[in-house]
């Protein structure tokens, strides 16, 4: 049982306070409730290059890291297309320098062309090293777009495309901060040998003044019923077949969320899972295989994603995955194997819940679903999942006409 208390200031900034007296430490986590999907489709990669310019020096404070080093802190940050994520582990005597800057660039930015410019070098960097340069780095830029049709879950987190960065100017930078990173855009958890007493009085002197921003109202336009299977097939300069197709499932409150998740670790979760022991180990087909789903908090995809052996037909893999997929339909799963991905489920969690660093970011994301009291339920929802919800939610979602799939050859 992980105990917190909560509290909000004026300005609508939530605060979660979760004590533990057996660190030296304190964790400051502050999540922003803004991703790329809060992105419109001529202007994207913004919040992922905000999670770089909020490192470039804020109003009142040129540098962000040298004061935090100097205090003995550490900090890091990272963008999903649903949430920015931004955390600093300190220890407990300097805990104020903490929210000195994180208050300091929540108030604002020190908006410059000089740090845009050098923001966008190391964005643009990124992008061509990991998506356009990398062998088959566009492939999930490709999967996306087939995949979604209405949804902005259609463009990845780094952006749809390089132009969107190369070209941001400085009033659309300032805009989208002045739009999305206020305090009552954000959930601050505080995690460590501290008291909630103490993070009041804090959090008022450092971020009470802070204005909040206008009410947001997100409308983004929903994913249509996909009733045809969709299919791409591309030829680069990458050393082996590989092939991937996808699945419309439901979002991340859903019930059908637990039982998919349960269903990626069945058939892609390690070595001893079905599409690997079927497909690599007794047909060898494939040189490596995996299930996972994308974790997203709208209506989200699983992925079944695998690199070929040489000389092995693209249709003849995915024949291969078609017939473990059919089994799962039509044969209930024993009900020792859904007991080994459970275990495998709670003693990740269980592993994550010892970290300080993992409980406050969990605590933060609970929050943003709708209550951090989230964090003691959830090994229940897993817990409830039967065989036949299973072979229920396989049927449902692994229907061809629910599928996309992107045949990736190599060009030798």
């Amino acid at each position: 049982m992980i105990r917190f208390d909560r509290f909000t200031l004026e300005n609508g900034l939530r605060v979660i306070v979760h004590q533990d007296t057996a660190t030296p430490t304190v964790v400051m986590n502050i999540l922003y409730d803004v991703g790329a999907r809060d992105e419109v489709p001529e202007q994207t990669g913004f919040a992922h290059l905000f999670e770089h310019l909020m490192f470039g020096g804020s109003v009142n404070i040129p540098e962000y890291d040298e004061p935090l080093q100097l205090a003995g802190g550490e900090n890091n940050a990272y963008t999903s297309n649903d949430l920015t994520n931004y955390y600093i582990q300190i220890p407990k005597e300097n805990i104020e320098t903490a929210f000195w800057l994180e208050s300091d660039r929540m108030l604002s930015l020190a908006f410059s062309e000089k740090s845009l410019e050098v923001q966008r070098k190391v964005v643009c960097e990124e992008f061509k090293e990991h998506y356009l340069e990398k062998p088959y780095g566009d492939a999930w830029f490709k999967l996306r777009e087939l995949a979604y049709k209405n949804h902005p879950y259609r463009w990845m987190t780094i952006g749809k495309e390089l132009s969107h960065i190369e070209n941001a100017r400085l009033q659309d930078v300032k805009d989208f901060f002045f739009k999305h990173y206020r305090p009552n855009k954000a959930v601050m958890v505080i995690a460590g040998n501290i008291t909630t007493e103490e993070v009041k009085a804090l959090t008022e002197k450092w971020f009470g003044d802070i204005p909040a921003g206008e009410p947001v109202g997100r409308q983004l336009p929903a994913e249509q019923l996909q009733t045809e299977a969709r299919k791409e097939t591309i030829t680069a300069a990458v050393p082996l077949d590989a092939f991937y197709k996808c699945w419309h499932m439901g979002n991340r409150l859903s019930a059908e969320y637990y039982v998919a998740d349960l269903l990626t670790d069945i058939l892609g979760g390690g070595e001893s899972s079905r599409l690997f022991e079927k497909l690599v180990k007794e047909l060898q087909l494939f040189v490596n295989i995996q299930c996972y789903h994308m974790g997203s908090i709208d209506p989200g995809i699983i992925c079944i994603e695998g690199k070929l052996v040489k000389g092995v037909d693209m249709k003849r893999a995915e024949a291969a995955v078609e017939e473990v997929l059919r089994l799962l339909k039509e044969t209930p799963v024993p009900e020792s194997e859904l007991q080994k991905v459970k275990n495998k489920t709670e003693s990740i969690m269980a592993f994550e819940d010892m970290s300080l660093l993992n409980r406050a970011n969990s605590l933060a994301f609970y929050e943003l679903l709708g209550d951090a009291g989230m964090m003691n339920t959830e090994l229940d929802r897993y817990g409830a999942v039967t065989t036949n919800d299973i072979r229920e939610t396989a049927k449902k979602i692994f229907r061809e006409e629910n599928s996309s799939t992107l045949y990736y050859h190599s060009q030798d």
